[in-house]
């Protein structure tokens, strides 16, 4: 069940940061619409499947498609 929800979560993301040089977690949330958990499980995924990368910038995470 999870991972089905992961997939389509990573989805969200992918199409939130396509077109863009990255965004702060903060705004793929609300570009996407999607609570903690389930950005944070959606991020996992595509960090597994290294789609993206993180970066700390100023004590926020900033992510990129890779």
């Amino acid at each position: 069940m999870l991972k089905a929800k992961a997939g389509e979560v990573a989805g969200k993301i992918w199409v939130a940061l396509d077109g863009t040089e990255g965004l702060t977690t903060k705004q793929i949330k609300k570009a996407a619409k999607l609570v903690d958990k389930d950005l944070l499980l959606g991020l996992g995924w595509l960090l597994k499947e290294d789609k993206v990368s993180t970066e700390d910038v100023e004590g926020e995470i900033f992510v990129k498609l890779i």
